[in-house]
């Protein structure tokens, strides 16, 4: 299949996640491992079921969905499918994760992709760390990582080396403390790009040169509250350029965004998302974009 997903905006026309059914399996694995995963309660097996389908449905109705199988290795967090790897136009580079229950899942993704026919461009490889979650790709020849508490520096540079033959900028976003060691903190979780000149953004997290960086490269920040980031409000999922996919209960930057002329869609996530803290771009690894025009 054609690859390759060196944007944060284009179109997405193949993409790969990982449903509850076998992410979860069953309300007693639920009950077992939620605590491991340090999730916010234990989520309703049936709940999560049902709210996943509607994220699901959309994602059908939009692009083509690899979905990964059920396993032995992979934790509850295995749903999250993008943050164990990234695509790019000469293969797929995998990623030693930092959350101990996650160390499997760069494994069962290339055991996958590969019956895809994506090859392998290679690995981040202890002691270097790295999760999907932070490398967030400016054009297609420049990138951003998050330095943070799940990636790191000798990480950075592994990926540096990888891509240095197509890359030409690979920019060290240092992330702050916030809340702790222990939150899930990357650079994702501050600015989700829908165009490109436009992104939802956390600032009070943002580092001021990268948003001062940003502002100077003409693209629009439209600022999440302090409620609906904690409601997963600044998880936006771009599937091509002004059109994205936000959890229910954030009206405030639903509305800045349908103003910014953005076609949105909502799923329903109290059980799915909010619990295990991870919205539609965690649950999704891009598999390919295409460039089209903005709408």
């Amino acid at each position: 299949m054609k690859y390759g997903c060196q944007s944060m905006v284009d179109k997405i026309t193949d993409v790969m996640i990982k449903r509850p059914q076998e992410a979860f399996k069953n309300q007693e694995h639920l009950n077992k491992y939620s605590e491991a995963n340090i999730y916010y309660g234990i989520p309703d097996y049936e709940k999560c079921l049902e709210e996943f389908e509607v994220f699901e449905k959309i994602l059908r109705d939009n692009m083509n969905v690899h979905y990964l199988p059920e396993d032995e290795i992979t934790s509850l967090d295995s749903i999250f499918a993008h943050d164990s790897l990234k695509i790019t136009k000469k293969g797929a580079i995998y990623f030693n994760m930092t959350k101990d229950v996650r160390k499997n899942e760069a494994e069962a993704a290339e055991a996958f992709l590969k019956t895809l026919g994506i090859p392998t461009l290679g690995y981040i490889k202890a002691p270097g760390r790295m999760e999907g979650g932070d490398v967030l790709w400016l054009e297609d020849n420049r990138v951003a990582i998050g330095l943070s508490y799940r990636t790191n520096a000798e990480g950075i540079r592994q990926f540096t080396e990888l891509t240095k033959d197509f890359i030409d900028e690979v920019i060290t976003v240092p992330m702050p403390h916030a809340i702790g060691d222990t939150e899930v903190l990357h650079l994702m979780s501050v600015i989700s790009p829908v165009d490109k000149d436009l992104a939802v953004v956390y600032s009070r997290y943002m580092p001021v040169f990268f948003r001062e960086m940003l502002i100077e490269q003409g693209v629009e920040l439209l600022e999440v509250d302090d409620d609906e980031y904690n409601y997963l409000g600044c998880n936006v999922l771009a599937i091509a350029p002004r059109e994205v996919i936000v959890i229910e209960g954030v009206p405030k930057i639903q509305k800045k965004l349908e103003d910014a002329g953005c076609k949105v869609y909502t799923y329903p996530g109290d059980e799915i998302s909010i619990k295990e803290t991870g919205g539609g771009v965690c649950f999704t690894a891009p598999l390919t974009r295409v460039k089209e025009e903005s709408k």
